[in-house]
């Protein structure tokens, strides 16, 4: 602590008063040490019956970081669980499912010390939050590869005895859409490089760390490790020379619902349109921009007081509006008290030629009220020599701004290198706009439903200003893997069966690893509700 009023603010009711206190902490680390220490203190020191507690910008913080308290083995352990459970229910082996779990960890554990020492190299900020969402990407992506190899690796041990043969087959087949998935993936995080958040920057190159490292894994490790056991790893359900291969299957689910898409095309098209057009109805009443109290699941301690001080003081009384000025303060004042929502504004420290005016808001902190004042305030300031505005109202009025200038900066780039991938592994123009159209459609499907269940089912308000652009970029750079996964299946079949055949005997060789992957990926992002943490909650139901 670097200073306190020496007489706290008492408010008219005669429950409640504040104080201000100084932090001296540059660092997540150190504040919340700082903020620990201060609420032992002043729990000791407190008057019989009063309860004491802090909150602010430095409280709020504090206990953000907390969040994250043991968060990474939660996630590792909850997210392992996850794919350990689903694997077991796909293979049906009491053996192979072990071999991709192990993979996939270690590459985890790789992929988190490659991705921490990268962006301390190359000097890019991350948060707390970077590694949990990194092992989350990790396992999600890296299994979905596992499943493919897995898949056709076992439908290439039916025509031949020897594995390592059946190992190279099922290598030069569905390697090329683990590569050319892995490949969409780390351009589209790499997009989050040109973000104009610290964090959002160091959490797009973890996460192209993070894809590159699971990709290998699959392609070298799993394998290698694969082929050191004979076919019996797959037991009960071991593949025979002779068995009939999966794609020749016309009783399959696949198969079956091949040849009713092929019968009726259109109704297909114009049910899975509909479908889509209802679900994404709720695009068009999302609002963005959480308050500090918004941001928690449970309320910490910073978010009580907040709330209680807000039943005794204005609104803005125990976090005002910073506005640091090279002006005549006086004027400074003077022209605050006349924007509408502001209810005091008085002079505080000067330091050089600088001088803090503290200015208090009326609405209530993180509305749309009050964000409209702090813009109001900005305006009015505009004549003035070097007059700033801070503050955490300000920041958030600054998060809105720097999201939507992410989204119309990233969310085209995404589109384009996607499509760029996709017309060189097709070499056509069609199919990638055909391809890129069904990823988006889900993306509008899967915000506007969720936004609705967030609204009248879980009561939220809002959004998170950076859940839009995340949850778009995985739900378009994952979800164009299992296109990628079909298409290329289908290019191989299409060569000896012709373009209609060939799709539907590739729906019927992939149509089952595809809904195991997406299973498994969804139920993987939905770990994230491990974390009390509303933006982490909001990506994870959305994807």
């Amino acid at each position: 602590p670097a200073g306190m009023p020496p007489l706290p603010l008492v408010s008219e009711d005669g429950t409640a008063a504040f104080g201000t206190i100084s932090i001296d902490a540059t660092e997540g680390a150190e504040n919340r040490d700082a903020i620990a220490e201060l609420r032992t203190e002043l729990a000791a020191e407190a008057a019989e019956g009063v309860t004491v507690q802090v909150t602010g910008p430095a409280g709020i913080r504090a206990d953000l970081g907390a969040v994250f308290d043991g968060a990474n083995f939660r996630l590792l352990a909850g997210t392992a669980a996850v794919v350990a459970l689903l694997l077991l229910l796909t293979y049906r082996s009491p053996i192979l499912w072990i071999i991709p779990l192990l993979v996939v960890g270690l590459a985890d554990r790789l992929a988190a010390i490659l991705a921490t020492h990268t962006l301390r190299l190359t000097d890019v900020p991350w948060d707390e939050s970077t590694i949990g969402i990194l092992s989350v990407l990790v396992f999600g992506a890296g299994t979905n590869y596992a499943l493919l190899i897995i898949s056709r690796y076992r439908d290439e041990l039916r025509g031949t005895d020897d594995r390592f043969v059946a190992m190279r087959g099922a290598l030069r087949h569905a390697g090329e859409a683990v590569i050319t998935s892995a490949s969409t993936v780390v351009l589209g995080v790499l997009t989050l490089l040109l973000s104009v958040f610290p964090a959002t920057r160091g959490l797009g190159l973890a996460s192209a760390v993070g894809i590159v490292i699971a990709a290998g894994y699959a392609l070298v490790v799993l394998p290698a490790v694969l082929v050191l056991f004979n076919r019996w790893v797959f037991w009960p359900l071991i593949p025979r020379v002779g068995d009939a291969a999966l794609v020749e299957s016309d009783k399959s689910l696949w198969a079956r619902v091949g040849n009713q898409v092929a019968r009726r095309p259109a109704v297909f098209i114009a049910a899975s349109l509909a479908l889509i057009a209802v679900m994404g109805a709720g695009l068009f009443r999302i609002e963005t921009g959480l308050g500090p109290s918004d941001q928690f699941l449970r309320k910490p301690e910073a978010i009580v007081a907040l709330d209680r001080l807000g039943e005794s003081f204005p609104a803005g009384e125990s976090d005002p509006a910073l506005v640091i000025t090279e002006d005549d303060p006086s004027r400074v004042v003077e022209l605050a008290e006349a924007v509408p929502g502001v209810a005091s504004a008085t002079v505080g420290d000067t330091a050089d030629e600088l001088t803090q005016v503290r200015v208090v808001l009326e609405p209530e902190p993180g509305s749309d009220e009050a964000r409209q004042t702090i813009r109001d305030l900005r305006t009015a300031f505009e004549g003035l020599d070097m007059t700033v505005v801070g503050g955490t109202e300000a920041q958030a009025v600054d998060s809105l701004d720097g999201s939507a200038q992410d989204q119309r900066t990233i969310i085209p780039l995404i589109l384009a290198l996607v499509l760029g991938v996709l017309f060189l592994l097709l070499r056509s123009v069609v199919a990638p706009l055909v391809l890129v159209a069904t990823v988006v459609g889900t993306y509008a499907a899967a915000l506007g439903a969720s936004w609705v269940l967030f609204v009248e089912v879980l009561g939220f308000e809002r959004l998170d200003s950076s859940v839009p652009l995340l949850t778009f970029l995985f739900l378009v750079a994952l979800g164009i893997d299992y296109n990628i996964f079909l298409v290329t299946r289908a290019r191989e079949e299409g060569l000896r069966h012709g373009s209609k055949r060939g799709m539907l005997r590739a729906l019927t060789a992939t149509g089952g690893v595809i809904t195991s992957a997406g299973i498994l990926l969804a139920a993987v992002f939905a770990v994230l509700g491990v974390l009390p943490l509303v933006v982490l909650a909001q990506i994870g139901v959305i994807i």
